[in-house]
C-alpha cells in the first residue's frame, strides 16, 4: 500500500534531523511509490526558506537539496491533487476545535481520508485527530 505524506515527514529527507534515519527506513521499505501534494511540496519549500532565512542553511543548500527533492518527486512519487473538497472538509475539521487543527494540516488529513492511504506525519497533533477522525496516520 502507499502512503501520503506530509512536510513534516518529507523535510526530515532532506535536513538531516532526528527523524532522518527513521524516514530513511520507512520510504526504503515501501512496496509502492508514496504520494506527495503539490501543497506538500509548497511546504517543503517553505520550511527551507524558512532554514535559509534563520541562517541555518545558505541558499545554495537549500535550492540543492529542493533539486534533489523535485527529483525524487519526479521519479519516485506519486502526486495527488487538492480537490476543493478536500478543502471543505479540511475546514469541517479545524472547526471540531477540540482538536486543535490548524488549515494546512487539516488539508493532509482530508486528502489522506480522500485517498483511503495513510498519512506519514511527524506532528504528534494530527496522530492524535487522525485517530479522532478515523484517518490512519503513520509516525515513525
Amino acid at each position: 500500500m502507499s502512503v501520503f505524506f506530509d512536510a513534516s515527514a518529507l523535510v526530515p529527507m532532506l535536513i538531516q534531523e532526528a527523524k532522518s534515519a527513521a524516514i530513511d527506513t520507512l520510504v526504503d521499505g515501501l512496496d509502492e511509490r508514496p504520494i506527495v501534494s503539490d501543497f506538500a511540496a509548497g511546504e517543503v519549500a517553505s520550511a527551507l526558506a524558512r532554514l535559509v532565512r534563520m541562517g541555518a542553511l545558505t541558499e545554495q543548500v537549500a535550492q540543492n537539496r529542493l533539486n534533489d527533492f523535485d527529483a525524487w518527486r519526479a521519479g519516485d512519487t506519486l502526486a495527488i491533487d487538492v480537490l476543493n473538497t478536500d478543502v471543505l472538509q479540511a475546514a469541517a475539521f479545524v472547526r471540531q476545535f477540540e482538536l486543535g487543527l490548524r488549515m494546512p494540516d487539516a488539508l493532509h488529513l482530508a486528502i489522506a481520508q480522500r485517498s483511503g492511504r495513510p498519512l506519514v506525519t511527524l506532528d504528534e497533533r494530527m496522530v492524535k485527530a487522525g485517530a479522532d477522525l478515523g484517518v490512519l496516520t503513520v509516525s515513525p
